[in-house]
Formats: structure tokens, C-alpha cells, sequence
């Protein structure tokens, strides 16, 4: 572990843990590095309620762009401003700044060049400036060399990474995120935040937090909740106008038993009261909130791997309750009427998750990638020795 304190550049597009996960990743692995080394933050924008006060860069880039150019803009200035003055430049960014690349998502190359695709889609992502843009992106990223690493969030990730650009499992090191403590609110706290949403403490909560909760498979949840008892309710962080119209007009009948809240930097209120955490994703690399509901003592139902990455530490009945899909309906109206009916099962999720929370704390996390930049400065140190 890094026995100095370091300078370190964080790169990332959005700095604050209300963006999602993949930046809530981002923030807590700075509060627990902030605490030996000097970070400076380099983003577009900056969360004040993170409740983390680092030294802020902006980045800016000019509103109106295409995406694609402006994440473009974006790197380039990313890379200027980090060229110089900093031991590691730690980046989440699609660019080729970082000494560190840590990649949330699944890779651009291994969508449009790996995946099954159609011939159409696959011929004009060829003539595509938005595809050309992100794979170029991409492969300064990733292109190995000394000094250099491309970090994956996940065992799924850095499988995807080798299909689209070869390697072994040292050329990506996995490095999954961690989870924050839980701080419950109080028996009385949680029962006012009930009574406030219109439900009893007998209602059965599940909670769903995502920043795109249809992606996250709300629909999925919906329409087993139709199949459930009226005292089971859904409580959606994260949503906005748009996900309630959405609920209006995928699920009329049930709309009544769903309440949404917009995105909040916040959810320990809303984890503190609910019963159950549903996660039937369509596309998680990794997916923290899983994690986070876990560390709540909350049981757990989500989606297999490859649809979700975190599946892949879980064992299904032991510390989660994994679908077979993620638009299975019927399983999962199935898992939910078990949890109701079964304090047992209830006891033994929880019991198990609690062994995946202690192994997911912060500052391992923050151990591995301090291990990781010795490596890292030592491998510069020597390329430098050997040029001489």
C-alpha cells in the first residue's frame, strides 16, 4: 500500500453519488482515499451534497453539441489539464488520460464488434461518426502499457474487455465497488416515512433505486405486482415525471400501490423502510444498490449474470434470490410471496448477504487500488531507470 501521500487527478464525468452508481462508486472510493493522499477532482459537475469537499476542476464543454462530440471535447481537455502535476490520474471517463481506467460499463468494441448484431446495424456503425468516436476513445483507453492499467468493475466486465481485446485476467484487473455502512433510521423514523407515503407498517415494501428505473426493470416489477396482494406496495428512488406517466400507462390498475421519489443523494430513509429490495435488471455491469439494500439487511431478488454482474458473487437461496431472467414475471411475483410468507427464508438471505457486505467494505477497496498505483509507480520508475 502506498506508504507517502500521493497527488492524485479523479477524473470523472458527474462528481456525486445522486448521478448513480457508477459515480457513487467514484465518491466513495475518494472519501476513503482523501483520507491519506490529496485528490483533486476534474468533472463537468460537482455534487455539494455529497458531502465530501475536495479540490474541484470543471471541465467544461459547450451545450448543444452532439454527445458524442461533447464527450469527445471532454477527454481531450481531461488530458491537457492532467498531463502534469500528479502522481496517478485515476479516470472513469471515456478518454485516455487516466493511469488508471476504470471501466463501468460494457465495453464500446465488444457492443458493436463482439455482440451479435444485425449486418445493417453492424455496417453503419462503420460510417457512425457517434461509434467511430467512442471506439477510438476506447482503444487509446485500454491500449496497454507500463504504467498503465484498465480497471473492470466486474468479473462480467473484464471478461467482455478480453473478448473485444485479448489478454489474460492480469491485463484487467477486477476491483468491485464497495458499500457504505448502513446508518438506519429508527423503528419510529421508518414508520413516519410510511404513514407519510400512505402505507402501514403491514404493507410489504419493495424498494427499487435507479437513476433509469426502466432500464433497472420496472416493467418486470409492475407486472408481478398485478399478480401480488394488495399490502405488497413498490417504492421507486430515483424516478421523476416521466416514470410516474410510465406507471400510469404500463400498470393503471396497480399505479395506487407505487410511489416514486426523484433522485436524492440520500436513500438511506428509503432503504430503512422497506421490506425487500428488487433488482430484475436489464443491464448492470456490476450494480451497487443490490449491495447497499444488502448492507441494510434487506433480502435481495435480482437478475442472472450476464444482465447483472454482482450475480456472479451471490449464491442464489443463500445470500440472494437470483431469476432465471430478468423478465421473468412470474418468478419473481413467485420469490415475493416467499419472502412474505417465510421469515425464515427472510432470516437466511439476510444472514448470508451480511458475509458479501463485510467483504465489500471501502477501505479494501481503497487498499487494492493504493496497491495497484505502487505497482503502477514502480513500473514508471523503472521504464525511466531503464531509458538512461
Amino acid at each position: 500500500m502506498a506508504e507517502h501521500k500521493l497527488k492524485i487527478a479523479f477524473v470523472v464525468d458527474r462528481f456525486g453519488g445522486r448521478f448513480g452508481g457508477a459515480e457513487a462508486y467514484g465518491v466513495e472510493l475518494m472519501r476513503e482515499l482523501s483520507r491519506r493522499h490529496d485528490i483533486t477532482v476534474f468533472a463537468r459537475q460537482y455534487d455539494n451534497e455529497s458531502g465530501l469537499r475536495l479540490p474541484f476542476v470543471p471541465v467544461r464543454t459547450r451545450k448543444g453539441l452532439p454527445s458524442w462530440l461533447r464527450v469527445l471535447l471532454f477527454a481531450v481537455r481531461a488530458r491537457r489539464l492532467t498531463r502534469s502535476g500528479f502522481d496517478i490520474v485515476h479516470s472513469h471517463i471515456n478518454g485516455w488520460c487516466g493511469d488508471v481506467e476504470v471501466v463501468h460499463v460494457t465495453p464500446v468494441k465488444y457492443n458493436w464488434r463482439v455482440r451479435k448484431i444485425s449486418a445493417l446495424k453492424r455496417w453503419l456503425s462503420y460510417v457512425s461518426p457517434r461509434v467511430q468516436t467512442y471506439l477510438a476513445l476506447e482503444h487509446k483507453r485500454v491500449c496497454r502499457r507500463p504504467g498503465h492499467r484498465t480497471v473492470a468493475v466486474s468479473t462480467l466486465i473484464a471478461e467482455q474487455l478480453k473478448s473485444a481485446y485479448g489478454g489474460n485476467t492480469e491485463t484487467y484487473p477486477v476491483i468491485a465497488p464497495g458499500v457504505v455502512p448502513a446508518a438506519r433510521l429508527s423503528h419510529e423514523e421508518s414508520l413516519a416515512l410510511r404513514e407519510s407515503l400512505g402505507w402501514s407498517a403491514d404493507d410489504y415494501v419493495c424498494l427499487l433505486v435507479a437513476r433509469n428505473p426502466q432500464r433497472k426493470g420496472l416493467n418486470t416489477v409492475l407486472q408481478a405486482l398485478l399478480k401480488l396482494p394488495p399490502s405488497v406496495k413498490l417504492l421507486v428512488v430515483g424516478g421523476n415525471a416521466s416514470t410516474r406517466d410510465y406507471v400510469r400507462r404500463n400498470a393503471p390498475e396497480v399505479a395506487e400501490r407505487v410511489r416514486t421519489v426523484d433522485e436524492t443523494s440520500d436513500v438511506t430513509p428509503y432503504y430503512s423502510c422497506a421490506n425487500a429490495y428488487v433488482h430484475p435488471t436489464l443491464n448492470d455491469s456490476f450494480g451497487m444498490a443490490p449491495l447497499e439494500a444488502m448492507s441494510y439487511e434487506l433480502p435481495v431478488i435480482l437478475s442472472p449474470s450476464p444482465w447483472c454482474g454482482f450475480a456472479q458473487y451471490v449464491t442464489h437461496n443463500h445470500d440472494a434470490l437470483v431469476l432465471s431472467h430478468p423478465e421473468s414475471v412470474e418468478e419473481l411475483s413467485d420469490y415475493v410471496n416467499q419472502l412474505v410468507a417465510s421469515k425464515v427464508l427472510h432470516e437466511r438471505l439476510v444472514r448470508g448477504s451480511q458475509q458479501l457486505v463485510q467483504r465489500h467494505g471501502w477501505p479494501e477497496v481503497a487498499r487494492r487500488y493504493e496497491a495497484l498505483y505502487d505497482a503502477l509507480l514502480q513500473e514508471r520508475e523503472g521504464q525511466v531507470a531503464s531509458s538512461k
